[in-house]
């Protein structure tokens, strides 16, 4: 796996979603291909932003909390691992950020992040908040007071996982959306 995404630290692994789409659909048809959603935390989140953003064919509307959404705002180490030094490399980063394909937004999208995370800053989350409205791209972003970068088992996280389901049925279910139910 480290040789599939070296030099790529996105791209083989979106690639492997859409393959489970595709596979699942095609296994279960009473699936809808239509209404696929896609959540994640951290790397996760970094996941379900990229899925909407570069594959909206297949992902619908996506969930992204506290996403690594510029490669030269993470752990320096981890990423020269894989993408090599970003003054060596720039293309390779570049290819990998998420703020630079902001302007290809087409699908709903809900940004989260605890504002206590010291594992992925939440200037991530907040760049890419900024490049999507300099571009015009409506999408919804929620900050976590006191929150770390694990959010599941803190005191936010029914609530947060309640916002996600209400987001998710609104931007997926026909009939919530025909009923106004959230």
């Amino acid at each position: 796996w480290e040789r599939a995404i070296h030099r790529d630290v996105v791209g083989p692994v979106l690639e492997d979603q859409v393959t489970a789409v595709r596979e699942a659909t095609r296994l279960r048809p009473d699936l809808d291909p239509g209404r696929v959603g896609i959540r994640g935390w951290s790397f996760g989140g970094s996941l379900a932003a990229l899925a909407v953003l570069r594959r909206p064919d297949v992902f619908h509307a996506a969930v992204a909390g506290a996403g690594v959404t510029d490669q030269r705002l993470y752990h320096a180490l981890w990423r020269e691992r894989f993408l090599g030094h970003p003054a060596e490399f720039p293309e390779r980063y570049e290819a990998c950020s998420l703020v630079d394909e902001a302007p290809a937004l087409t699908r709903p999208l809900l940004l989260m992040h605890g504002l206590a995370d010291e594992k992925v800053h939440v200037a991530n989350t907040v760049r890419l908040s900024g490049a999507l409205l300099a571009a015009g791209r409506l999408h919804e972003v929620v900050l976590l007071p006191g929150v770390g970068h694990q959010a599941i088992g803190s005191r936010a996280t029914a609530d947060l996982l309640r916002h996600q389901v209400s987001f998710l049925r609104r931007h997926l279910d026909p009939e919530a959306r025909r009923a106004g139910r959230t």
